[in-house]
């Protein structure tokens, strides 16, 4: 096969962006750049950075990453890094078909990298930030050790997850050493007449238990944290008895933790808009007569959906397809909502065009939870045939739970709150007076995983040094996992 160059790409590029702009789609400036099979599993280990420190979980990701495209297990055609100018990343072995496909769903991707609300507060100069942690990390290997880095930056990507997800749109709250910090307050001392008498009246060992006084007061009437704090990481930031070049790389680890969140709410529709847009640019603009049963078997790869699996191109794209359609149509409103005759819902068209402005409202304002939650519909569900599953121990086999509207949408909210992740809280960083961290688990419904979460207490414990509890329930009742050192995990009722 015939490999691109860089002029040829770039004419086909340049041809697809005008046709982009036509539809409506305003992306982000975009550099496109060929690479080979071996540097494009590279990337994606690294996701799609091509400078990051190096971490032996990133070369767990290449060999898996390796191993499936050599047993044909999946095949990556492309990558694109939000950024600013974005970077996308192209095979050269690529056909004609399949750059056409891939660059129209990079623009898609950047059209809504550059226009979702829950991408205006990241950093979009990620790709230097990258760069730079690698080199402060380097520089901590080279004056600290490998070995003391390596297992510092184990356990802090091992609770990478432990921040405030769904406050994305909010710019990070941040400290420095003085930043926020309640000032001392004024020592009190007693009114003297003559200033030679003041070493007297008010001598040293009164003035500091005064000061010692206060300050007891004061850390007895200001709980640490003063409200409930979701974001863990930073708590440990700010409470942590951390060295300096440790708060460091924890905030290294706390940052990329928020760069990859937005990615993680909105996974469902930005692949839908990509896919959806992606086949509206080829079935309309791009596609020739000889590419059409190519392109249809290739399209059909992208949205199949395997067993157990949720495949956010396929449910995304749909969606989108839905929300358009009906907005077109008028299926919308007190009206709609109203109509019980079956016969007349079918037929219901107002021809009202409001489609096309409605996706693009869509694709402004909503993530994930709020996408399903909005626009899954009874009507959407039985048409695609959605159901809940859950595995048979008797018969050793997945089997279909329910074909219920509510119970789909339920199960479908659920995965997506948290990503799927418990939500832990920092409920008392002084529990008992004993420099204790206590932590909670909002319960919802799902019991903790408790191997996995004893060792994310082994290294919270590591962090923290001294004891950590979490407050969790377990098989309906109260239990508090208590971890302080060595090998066992306490639970005990609370």
């Amino acid at each position: 096969m015939a490999r691109w160059n860089s002029a040829d790409i770039g004419r086909l590029v340049e041809q697809i962006r005008r046709t982009v702009l036509e539809t409506g789609l305003n992306p982000m400036d975009t550099v496109f750049e060929l690479v080979d099979y071996e540097t494009m599993n590279q990337l994606t280990a690294y996701d799609g950075f091509p400078k990051r420190y190096p971490h032996w979980t990133f070369g767990m990701e290449y060999e898996m990453v390796r191993q499936g495209h050599r047993y044909g297990m999946h095949r990556i055609y492309e990558m694109v890094i939000h950024n600013n100018p974005a970077y996308a990343y192209l095979l050269e072995s690529n056909s004609r078909l399949d750059q056409k496909i891939v660059i129209a769903h990079v623009f898609a991707h950047t059209d809504f990298f550059k226009n979702n609300l829950w991408f205006q507060h990241t950093d979009r100069k990620m790709l230097d930030t990258m760069a730079n942690h690698e080199a402060v990390i380097q520089r901590y290997v080279e004056e600290i050790g490998p070995e003391r880095v390596e297992k510092f930056l184990d356990r802090c990507l091992s609770i990478r997850d432990l921040i405030d997800f769904h406050a994305l749109f909010i710019r990070r709250r941040t400290r420095g050493p003085a930043e926020e910090r309640p000032s001392r307050p004024r020592v009190f001392k007693l009114k003297v007449h003559r200033a030679y008498m003041d070493p007297y009246i008010n001598p040293p060992e009164f003035i500091q238990a005064q000061r010692e006084r206060q300050e007891k007061e004061r850390d007895q009437a200001v709980p640490i944290p003063e409200q409930p704090e979701k974001d863990v990481l930073l708590f440990l930031m700010e409470y942590a008895p951390l060295e300096n070049w440790e708060k460091v790389v924890l905030s290294l680890v706390r940052d990329e933790s928020y760069y990859f969140a937005p990615l993680r709410a909105t996974k469902i529709m930005n692949e839908g808009w990509a896919t959806y847009w992606h086949s509206y640019l080829m079935t309309h603009h791009l596609l020739e007569p000889g590419e059409v049963v190519d392109y249809a078997d290739k399209h059909s790869t992208v949205t199949s959906t395997a067993p157990g699996r949720l495949n956010p191109y396929k449910l995304g794209c749909a969606l989108w397809q839905d929300i358009r359609e009906r907005w077109d149509q008028g299926r919308f409103g007190p009206e709609w909502e109203s109509c019980r005759d079956l016969d007349r819902r079918e037929r219901w068209d107002r021809k009202l065009g409001l489609g096309k402005d409605k996706i693009f409202e869509v694709r402004r304002v909503a993530n994930d939870l709020t996408f399903i939650d909005q626009y899954l519909t009874p009507e959407f569900c039985r048409r695609h045939r959605l159901f809940t599953y859950r595995f048979n121990k008797e018969t050793g086999m997945y089997e279909i739970k329910d074909r219920d509207f509510q119970e789909i949408k339920r199960s479908l909210l659920a995965r997506l709150t948290n990503f799927g992740k418990p939500v832990i809280l920092v409920q008392d960083g002084n529990y008992k007076n004993r420099g204790e961290l206590y932590l909670k688990h909002r319960h919802d419904g799902v019991d903790l995983d408790i191997p996995y979460a004893k060792e994310t207490l082994v290294n919270l414990h590591r962090l923290w040094k001294r004891p950590v509890h979490l407050e969790t329930v377990l098989q309906n009742q109260r239990r508090l996992l208590s971890y302080e050192g060595g090998d066992n995990l306490e639970v005990k009722m609370v």
